[in-house]
């Protein structure tokens, strides 16, 4: 079937989460958005339990914002992004205030803070205790939807169309099939890849179909190794290939114990690559690891989607051990992006967890996605709606946050229209090798055998696993969220 055509001046956004929403909102004029569902629907930002971290409270800084930021990404992230993107955080609060989001608030009227893992304060707004993700594209999605300047294509992006000059537009599949909108202005807004993981806690249309796209068009891929692993999802399902439910951090910063076979055994306000490697290594020895909430005040009070989600499956947590283990959750790399979100090709940024930016280092500071997404959303908006569309300034004054050895590229897109390699999810067969083979800890011989299975997988699930798995082996040390059982790691001052 030959594709539709329909030519554009206007932007296109693919993916609808935070990011995506956050363009939409700014860019001041008209742009379409492709998105597989509604605006926001199935997202990993609907997703998003623990909240948004800025320095907002009494006592605090954005300048220790960012110390908790670094220190926690194993110092392996760029210090002026990190400066940048925590000292924005409390007028991104305040914008959502102002655009209904319903933050939860003390008795006085302040805004009420948690604390999450690898924090030094309490710094974490939230919307219910863990629905905050939710709360914020309820607030948003309507408003983008009701403005006419917004265009949505339902449907799935399947390539970036370039030529000489750069972008010239993305093909789209929809229900009616395949759809070119041609235009020299293409964000990608399309989230992480954790959902190339068998076990994890994302929405499983996010297994880094984003990075694929901007890599067969030229742009570089930073950091693609450093998967976090959320250390407390819910321990159900079986291996049944459903994401797992995720206990947010929070109820760990509001007093909540890990157990190991009964006894404690790490700090549960350290950072999710040293909780996660900690859960990982008692299960290994065959303990069991729950986790023990029963002891948090209002616990079902405080925290109603983890009472919600606790009760479908037929436990109590204000009575029961919580059977938790990790999953894989955030992808701190992405697509290389300089500090106005552009890629290396002309016409192209991403925003939000599909792009590298530099914030997160090796591993990310708990509830600073969200405000990544918000922060990166805004500033694409603002750099693609004053874009003129000369090549020859596309690189001027650019930065990158990482230095090239971090970097990789794939070969330039081959001519395929429409190509049926990229799919809605990952298959069965890429994601037990990623979980098996590529997960909280890894080796040599494990991350050879699974590029040597994911190479015989047809799929660009699989190029990207493979991709992973090749950063994974070529880095030779551990750091942050990126643990090698066969290498140590280096020493922090």
């Amino acid at each position: 079937m030959s594709a539709r055509v329909v030519e554009t001046d206007a932007p296109v956004v693919v993916g609808s989460g935070l990011a995506g929403l956050s363009v939409a909102r700014h860019l001041g004029g008209p742009c379409v958005v492709v998105a597989p569902a509604g605006l926001g629907e199935g997202t990993a930002s609907a997703w998003a339990q623990g909240g948004i971290a800025a320095a907002v409270g009494p006592g605090d800084d954005p300048q220790q914002h960012a110390d908790d930021t670094a220190r926690a990404g194993s110092f392996a992230g760029d210090t002026a992004t990190i400066t940048r993107m925590t000292q924005a955080a409390p007028a991104l609060v305040a914008e959502l205030v102002a655009a209904g989001v319903p933050f939860d608030r003390d008795a006085s009227g302040a805004l009420s803070l948690g604390r999450e893992g690898g924090h030094g304060r309490h710094r974490v707004c939230h919307v219910g205790g863990d629905r905050t993700g939710a709360a914020v594209v309820d607030a948003l999605a309507p408003q983008v939807a009701a403005t006419s300047d917004a265009a949505v294509v339902r449907g799935r992006a399947l390539e970036l169309l370039v030529d000489d000059d750069g972008v010239a537009g993305v093909l789209v599949l929809d229900a009616d099939g395949p759809l070119e909108l041609r235009t020299r202005r293409v964000v990608l807004a399309t989230g992480g890849g954790a959902a190339l993981y068998r076990d994890t806690t994302n929405p499983l249309g996010s297994w880094g179909s984003g990075v694929v796209l901007a890599g067969r068009a030229g742009a570089r891929l930073a950091d693609l190794e450093l998967v976090q692993f959320h250390p407390t999802s819910l321990d159900v399902g079986g291996g049944s290939g459903a994401p797992l439910p995720l206990v947010t951090e929070a109820v760990r910063g509001a007093g909540a114990h890990l157990l190991s076979d009964g006894r404690r055994f790490v700090d549960e306000v350290s950072p999710r690559d040293v909780v996660a490697a900690a859960v990982h290594r008692e299960r290994v020895l065959g303990r069991q690891v729950a986790l023990d909430c029963r002891h948090v005040p209002d616990l079902l009070e405080h925290f109603r989607g983890l009472a919600q989600r606790c009760a479908d499956m037929g436990l109590d947590p204000a009575r029961d051990l919580l059977p938790v283990r990790p999953a894989a959750h955030y992808q701190m790399g992405g697509v290389l992006t300089d500090v106005r979100g552009r890629t290396d090709v002309p016409g192209l940024w991403a925003c939000g967890e599909v792009a590298c930016t530099g914030l997160h280092g090796a591993n990310r500071l708990a509830s600073n996605s969200l405000l990544e997404a918000g922060v990166t959303g805004t500033a694409v908006a603002q750099d693609a709606a004053r874009w003129a569309g000369r090549t020859a300034s596309w690189a001027t004054d650019r930065v990158d946050p990482v230095p090239p050895e971090r970097t990789t590229t794939l070969a330039p897109v081959d001519g395929r229209r429409g190509s049926p390699t990229s799919p809605k999810i990952a298959s069965v067969e890429v994601r037990a090798v990623m979980s098996d083979l590529v997960g909280v800890v890894r080796d040599a011989d494990g991350l050879a055998q699974a590029i040597g299975r994911l190479d015989d997988l047809p799929g660009d699930d699989a190029l990207l696993g493979g991709l992973v798995a090749r950063r994974a082996l070529a880095r030779r040390e551990s750091l942050g969220a990126h643990l090698r059982a066969d290498a140590p790691a280096p020493a922090v001052a």
